[in-house]
């Protein structure tokens, strides 16, 4: 008998770890499923309303002029409202990092309603921003509205607050597996947490599911062709990847520079969008053009048919930062996909690769670099391009994540494992704390 126990005792140990994760995958598909079902309802919401305000601020082009009282609208609805949410994707990523929560502080559900009003009015009058950053709160703030109702623990809320920014992602930009993994990997560099890869992948999908169902559609950006991976187009591709590292880096630099700027030059908080406004509605009607405002979604798709502007990149680089830096609300990844498709479209013309192609990988090789997730950008292109175009984008994706050092547009994030050893002794930090130290030496 002790033998026959002896021999199904390895059995009866693999059998629990089958149970556990039955356990596990009963526990969190409902729970994921309703996260990204929000989740892609809020996006839903808002790709619509960002749609709509597009077509009427270029219907209406008069209504740029009114950017500057928008952005005083919308720092009074901050200052007055919104204080407790106003650090916006950070605050989250605050949260999750947190040791020791506070159970009963629970994300304020207001974060969603202002995030989306906030969002549509700085494109309806003319801002320049994207639209990752608001779908990321809706998705965790309303994620976190379940802590209380389902008990869950510290860790479980973690898990919680994970899916909830996957599902975000996941559904405003129609790509699932992205999603999933960015919500795992933004929140440290060099260090993925898997537990949570299940709640996060059912939530992304989940939200993107409800995005269909909703009837609201994606743009399509389409690489006809990559060719068959040579020596010359990996160095390309290194090449290549420098560059949208190093645009990353100066990107979330800058805007986190203009933030400091007029946070020592403007004490009071609502009028920092409103002289942000008067800057950015000057500048577009000095240009004469409404291309690098909004989301800048037709420069974006010309960038994959034919030629653009060598300098569109530029035009876009300091309308963002200048929209973004002083306080108006919106996301940083869709400007930061039209700064790289258009650098990598210019790009083509001393690289030896097809410029639908290298519009392909600055488009998530610039963002991989700027938000630290080579990983989902990869995937990202996965999705959007095709595995033959994903391989270029990898190895640009790899390389500008190394080369944008350790900057990022977001300041919670904290760095698990240096990128290069000799920073080894900043492991544990958030980027902002690394930023501040290396000012001081």
């Amino acid at each position: 008998m002790s033998k026959v126990r002896s021999v199904l005792s390895p059995i009866n140990s693999g059998w629990r770890d089958q149970r556990r994760a039955v356990g596990l995958l009963v526990r969190w598909a409902p729970v994921s499923t309703v996260v990204g079902i929000m989740a892609g309802a809020a996006s839903a919401l808002l790709l619509w309303s960002l749609d709509l305000a597009t077509k009427v601020r270029e219907s209406h082009h008069w209504l740029i002029l009114l950017l500057a009282p928008a952005g005083l609208l919308v720092g009074l609805m901050y200052h007055y409202l919104g204080r407790p949410v106003e650090a916006g994707n950070n605050l989250i990523l605050e949260t999750i990092h947190e040791e020791t929560q506070d159970m009963r502080r629970i994300i304020p559900v207001r974060m969603t309603p202002l995030i989306l009003i906030g969002t549509f009015l700085t494109h309806l009058f003319g801002g320049s921003a994207g639209r990752e950053g608001t779908a990321v709160q809706t998705g965790a703030s309303l994620a976190d509205q379940l802590t209380r109702p389902l008990q869950l623990t510290l860790a479980d809320r973690r898990i919680l607050l994970m899916a909830g920014v996957s599902a975000g992602f996941g559904s405003v930009f129609g790509t699932p597996l992205a999603g999933a993994i960015f919500g795992l990997e933004v929140l440290t560099l060099g260090r993925v947490s898997y537990e949570a890869l299940l709640p996060c992948l059912l939530a992304s999908f989940a939200g993107d599911l409800t995005v269909r169902a909703l009837k609201v559609h994606h743009t399509i950006y389409t690489v006809p062709f990559a060719p068959q991976m040579h020596a010359l187009g990996i160095l390309s591709a290194i090449v290549a990847g420098i560059i949208f590292g190093l645009v990353g880096m100066g990107f979330a630099k800058a805007t986190h520079a203009v933030s400091k700027l007029a946070k020592r030059l403007i004490a009071f908080p609502p009028l920092r969008p409103a002289v942000g406004g008067v800057l950015v509605s000057c500048a577009v009607f000095a240009c004469g053009t409404t291309k690098y405002i909004g989301l800048g979604i037709p420069t974006m798709v010309a960038s994959f048919t034919g030629r653009v502007s060598a300098w569109d990149w530029v035009g876009k680089f300091v309308f963002t930062v200048a929209t973004l830096g002083t306080g108006f609300k919106g996301g940083e990844v869709t400007p930061l996909f039209f700064i790289g498709a258009t650098l990598g479209n210019s790009l083509s013309h001393v690289l030896p690769l097809p410029a639908p192609l290298l519009a392909g990988m600055g488009f998530v090789a610039v963002f991989a670099g700027a938000a630290n997730t080579p990983i989902a950008s990869t995937l990202m292109a996965v999705e959007l391009f095709g595995a033959e175009a994903g391989a270029y984008a990898g190895i640009a994706c790899v390389v500008s994540y190394l080369f944008s050092g350790h900057a990022g547009i977001y300041g919670a994030q904290r760095l698990g494992r240096a990128k290069v050893r000799a920073f080894v002794g900043e492991e544990g930090e958030s980027l902002e704390e690394i930023a501040v130290e290396r000012r001081r030496r």
